[in-house]
């Protein structure tokens, strides 16, 4: 498969980018070295980044930065010895053009992910590929995960067993599945971007009754409600900066976060709308939840941006220009369910 490789390394000193296209040899490129990097000006982009006129906030990218990093969809550059690794396939509007498939930002010494980043248009939304597929498949059989190229192998987790054989905390005996970040569902535009989601640095140890029950409904709550005209970005990860915000290691010492969390700016024709939710990682079904008086309803565990900040530390959507930020974010969590009260949220 080909393959198409940005990773923008960020140091408290430095600015480093890596590029590779095919191979897991990264050319670097690296700007002068010292601290924080200006803010200059971007032309829109398919991602729709806005101008850094009034934006005190957004991703900088001098000259020789690709320029995805101004995309609606990322947030703030966390740096620190993290990088982000930007992966292309071919554009579903133009094949002869590579596009952003989605994007992720590693953390090399927690050796996590804290986020995935992509945006949803009626043109990633077609169907040219189906999970199921891959069960005939001559290379996978059934089974297309594998290391994330470019980022070290010792950094992410075995392909196999790693999350199966480490048990969540309660003493049921359960394991984890290999959870999407970026979901595969949202990448069946074509059999390459729905195989990139399989990279391991796109998983998180998720244990199955969370992955298959409130989160798969929040997941298809992103998905099933849109106007072909409407544009979504989406950020999502789990919590893996704070002990308290920790659940628990695997058998090798990989972080498996206490919440998931999901920011969402959706685009359409009266303008920008935003919210964020944020979910506890238990191990329990949906039937179980209600049984235990546990919300299952989406309504409860919507947040508005400003607060989604404050729980993950995150900086979302900071390539808005700051009126429009400021307004997306801050916007009371009343109003924000009633943008989206026709997404099924109190359902």
């Amino acid at each position: 498969m080909k393959r198409q490789l940005l990773s923008f390394v960020l140091c408290s000193a430095a600015f480093a980018i890596l590029a590779c296209g095919g191979n897991d040899n990264p050319d670097i490129y690296t700007p002068n070295p010292g601290g924080q990097l200006p803010n200059t000006s971007h032309q829109q982009n398919n991602g729709n980044a806005t101008s850094a006129k009034n934006n005190q906030n957004q991703n900088a990218a001098p000259i020789g930065t690709p320029i995805e990093v101004t995309r609606l969809e990322f947030p703030k550059l966390h740096g620190n010895g993290s990088s982000i690794y930007v992966y292309r396939v071919a554009d579903p509007a133009n094949l002869s053009h590579q596009a952003m498939n989605y994007a992720l930002e590693w953390d090399h010494a927690k050796r996590a992910q804290r986020w995935s980043c992509w945006m949803s248009t009626a043109q990633t939304r077609a169907k040219g590929w189906n999970r199921a597929n891959w069960k005939a498949d001559n290379k996978w059989h059934g089974d297309p995960f594998q290391w994330a190229p470019g980022i070290p192998n010792d950094e992410q987790p075995r392909v196999t067993n790693e999350f199966s054989q480490s048990l969540f905390p309660d003493g049921s005996g359960r394991g984890y599945d290999r959870g999407h970040i970026c979901a595969s569902e949202d990448r069946i535009y074509s059999k390459e971007a729905n195989e990139q989601t399989f990279y391991m640095a796109n998983m998180q140890p998720q244990v199955h009754n969370f992955n298959a029950g409130i989160w798969m409904k929040m997941e298809n709550c992103l998905r099933s409600h849109l106007q072909p005209n409407d544009t979504l970005y989406i950020c999502k990860g789990g919590t893996i900066d704070q002990a308290n915000q920790i659940l628990s290691y695997t058998r090798s010492n990989f972080i498996v976060p206490k919440y998931f969390f999901m920011a969402v700016l959706l685009k359409n024709a009266s303008g920008y709308h935003a919210f964020g939710f944020y979910v506890e990682h238990r191990n329990l079904t949906m039937k179980q939840m209600k049984e235990r008086g546990i919300s299952t309803r989406l309504t409860d565990y919507m947040v508005n941006i400003a607060e989604l900040q404050r729980l993950t530390g995150i900086d979302f959507f900071c390539n808005l220009t700051d009126d429009i930020e400021n307004e997306v974010e801050n916007k009371a969590l009343q109003a924000v369910k009633f943008d989206f009260k026709d997404w099924g949220i109190n359902q």
